[in-house]
């Protein structure tokens, strides 16, 4: 769009935010993972959001954030948690003062520190903004439990859940000799965050990948967005709804 097109639109729009990181996804899929999945997030979810009747903006892609889990790996790049967060809040103030409705924020990299810098963002611009935020985190209920088994055994950092959406949206992007020859690595994520690992490597992923990615399909990949679609159209209107 251009900026007349952004001024000349008849309501003030819900602006979707894609959030992903640069950063190891194992040895078949792209540092740029997390980016193609959150974009396929806000796609899908504005779609469903235009179709309801809202005015929807795509914004391009936040790529750059905190990935310390990641960090040791060759092509990860990390910024620090607060640079993450302001960031997030720079964005957001210029879309209030500009006059948006909803920042959307369809984040796709579950790095705790990383979900602690989102998380920091949306409370300042709640507290110093008018602007509504709308922020499902995808580790939490009450969106948690609509996303795949993989997903929610916390085994699921380029497996099965997350090739799967890069076999559907840039296939020729997966390794795939090398994608279905991987072994499942069902060691949870999760759990290694629980017990206070820090690393991949601590949390038993030498490779950098946990799931089965040899497992994974365009098929399942195409439910996987729709369904992230849903989640965030469903908080776009759940914050419009508290924000009335």
């Amino acid at each position: 769009m251009t900026w007349e097109e952004v001024a000349g639109l008849p309501s003030p729009p819900v602006a979707v935010l894609p959030v992903g990181a640069v950063e190891a996804h194992g040895p078949h899929l792209p540092l740029a993972t997390d980016v193609i999945i959150a974009e396929a997030m806000a796609r899908e979810g504005g779609a469903r959001l235009a179709a309801r009747g809202h005015e929807v903006v795509l914004l391009p892609a936040l790529a750059y954030t905190a990935a310390p889990f990641a960090a040791s790996f060759a092509g990860t790049l990390s910024l620090r948690p607060e640079t993450a967060t302001s960031l997030v809040v720079d964005i957001g103030r210029a879309l209030a003062a500009h006059g948006a409705a909803v920042l959307a924020i369809a984040n796709a990299h579950l790095d705790p520190t990383h979900l602690g810098s989102l998380h920091a963002a949306v409370r300042e611009l709640r507290e110093t903004t008018t602007l509504a935020v709308a922020f499902p985190d995808l580790t939490r209920k009450p969106w948690a439990p609509r996303l795949t088994e993989e997903f929610r055994t916390g085994a699921c950092h380029a497996g099965r859940f997350e090739g799967s959406v890069v076999l559907a949206e840039r296939p020729e992007w997966v390794r795939d000799a090398i994608r279905t020859a991987l072994p499942p690595n069902w060691s949870s994520l999760s759990v290694a965050i629980r017990e206070g690992k820090r690393t991949f490597e601590e949390a038993g992923g030498p490779r950098a990948y946990f799931g089965d990615p040899a497992a994974a399909s365009a098929a399942e990949g195409r439910a996987t967005v729709a369904a992230l679609g849903e989640i965030l159209a469903e908080a776009v209107e759940e914050a419009l709804r508290a924000a009335e």
